[in-house]
């Protein structure tokens, strides 16, 4: 049975993967655009050479992130310090979206989309509008790493949707590595539409193997950006408060602009009301379900690197 390799977001390193070879780790190979300086390290330099050449690499790139020597790094840190040294809170509620519509596309029933990277080959579609953004800044990122080992654009997403919330001071969520991209866009019509109601975004999410906690716990990420529910910048309940009490309803003015369709409809179903009063009154609970959610999300149909 497979044991999954993690890390933590919250800085601390993990072990190495056992199946990577150190010529992968320590070696730069660079699969970036034609924009991004390629590597002309010799693979036959000593070991010593290599770990001082990364360190060298990491040391420009990563300047103000703290470092360990470079026998000590491994593929999940320098993922993590990679998105770090591109992401900002204002980017925050992007990274968030483009982790949502590059998993959202899964479909049980057919097991196809997933978290597999598609999204890169999906962003003319008018569900996807702004989100080329985010992915031009998690392509400097991706750059940067790939000049030291590989990275997937599926497992680079992931990681930073989990560093968009613990950045915003939600909680740290720890992400599992060795992702495959796909080569294709994922099928059209796949996310949830904004103005489903109650009812079919419960059938929506059932489809792609989530409950309806896990549905609610989900929209908790709408807390971050610009969709109203208190400080932008700030991933916490206040999306549930905010639900109950329904600004929309006055008459006028920008309380009537908070939230989508499909925000306003949960708090109409009994079910999804239920759950919505739990996280209202119980950040550290919202906490743990969203962390668990994430996870489940970003993992949805991946395809996995051999062990």
């Amino acid at each position: 049975m497979w044991a999954p390799t993690c890390f933590t977001i919250s800085g601390s390193v993990a072990s190495p993967r056992s199946d990577v070879s150190l010529k992968r780790r320590f070696l730069p190979r660079s699969v970036c655009s034609s924009n991004c300086s390629r590597s002309n390290d010799n693979p036959y330099l000593s070991y010593e050479k290599r770990s001082l050449v990364l360190s060298t690499v990491l040391s420009l790139v990563l300047a103000h992130v703290p470092i360990a020597n470079a026998s000590e790094l491994n593929e999940e840190s320098v993922i993590q310090n990679g998105v770090r040294s591109v992401l900002s809170k204002a980017k925050a509620a992007g990274m968030l979206r483009l982790v949502f519509h590059d998993a959202g596309t899964f479909d049980l029933n057919s097991k196809s989309g997933g978290m597999n990277g598609s999204i890169i080959y999906e962003l003319d579609r008018p569900e996807n509008a702004g989100l080329s953004k985010s992915v031009k800044v998690l392509e400097k990122a991706k750059c940067e790493i790939d000049s030291i080992q590989e990275v997937s654009w599926a497992d680079l997403i992931a990681v930073a949707g989990a560093e968009a919330v613990s950045l915003c001071g939600g909680p740290t969520i720890p992400v599992r590595i060795g992702r495959l991209d796909s080569s294709t866009p994922d099928a059209e019509g796949k996310l949830p539409e904004e103005t489903l109601d109650a009812i079919a975004l419960k059938r929506c999410f059932q489809n792609k193997g989530f409950s309806t906690q896990e549905m609610v716990a989900l929209s908790g990420a709408h807390s971050i950006g610009n969709k109203g529910f208190g400080n932008p910048f700030q991933f916490d309940n206040s999306y549930y408060n905010i639900l109950l009490e329904k600004p929309w309803t006055s008459s006028g003015g920008m309380s009537s602009m908070i939230g989508l369709p499909s925000d306003r409809a949960l708090v109409e179903d009994d079910e999804c009301l239920r759950w919505i009063k739990t996280y209202a009154g119980d950040q550290p609970k919202f906490y743990e379900n969203f962390k668990n959610a994430y996870i489940k999300l970003v993992n949805t149909g991946a395809s996995w690197e051999a062990s």
